[in-house]
């Protein structure tokens, strides 16, 4: 991977920066999607953030070496912190899971003001994101689902709108994804089929456990997931 040809989930995650955009990038790492975005002139000027030492360094060596440093501003610090009010109008966290996702978006909330789009890609717990944009008036806009590697992606795009729009059952939505749920594509019945596999090997264990209100809720909290997979992968 490198600025020119990224990585398919990156490549994916570029694809939802709108055009003419002011990019912030959170955990940029080497800064190759920033990087991709100035070049391929989607975006006239990006911050790459970055809160370790070595992904930080690394970022400013990759921009210095594309000769890029006009257009390109590598900052070191945790989240949002590293914007300045109304300096970006799209935000992309790409490659973290779900729940960290959501806290950087918690604690930088005044950052987002002037911000029109989020793109997000989650490792795991997309739920943990979904559940924040509704909470915070963001109306999911699409969703994107693809494996590369062995490993299962999803891509989150968002707005300011209307949060609960895109959900026709809130529940199987925000575990699994109003649109992926539509779009059921290989990647999607791959994942929920693994998903669902895991729940109910766990569920077995838990039948032989001792009796606890605790253990009690939990498998019926497995139930019902599986019964919600099943349903959405028409089992």
């Amino acid at each position: 991977m490198n600025t020119e040809k990224l990585s398919k989930r990156l490549e994916s995650v570029a694809n939802y920066i709108p055009k003419g955009a002011r990019l912030a990038d959170i955990g940029s790492d080497h800064a190759y999607l920033p990087c991709y975005a100035v070049k391929k002139g989607i975006v006239p000027f990006a911050v790459a953030g970055e809160v370790v030492e070595g992904p930080y360094q690394s970022a400013k060596k990759q921009v210095r070496q594309e000769g890029l440093e006009n257009q390109i501003s590598v900052r070191k610090g945790n989240g949002l912190v590293v914007i300045e009010q109304n300096e970006v109008d799209c935000v992309t966290i790409a490659g973290m899971g779900g729940a960290l996702i959501a806290s950087i978006l918690e604690e930088g909330k005044d950052k987002l003001a002037s911000v029109k789009r989020l793109i997000l890609q989650p490792n795991l717990s997309a739920i943990s994101i979904r559940s924040w944009l509704i909470e915070n008036g963001w109306e999911l806009i699409a969703e994107e689902i693809l494996e590369e590697d062995g490993k299962i992606y999803e891509i989150l795009g968002a707005e300011k709108g209307e949060p609960l729009k895109p959900y026709k059952n809130k529940e199987q939505g925000l575990l699994m994804g109003p649109f992926l749920m539509e779009q059921k594509s290989a990647a999607f019945q791959n994942k929920w089929l693994s998903e669902m596999k895991n729940w109910e090997r766990i569920l077995h264990q838990l039948e032989k456990a001792a009796y606890s209100s605790e253990t009690e809720e939990r498998k019926q909290e497995l139930k019902q997931k599986i019964k919600m997979a099943e349903e959405v992968l028409m089992l």
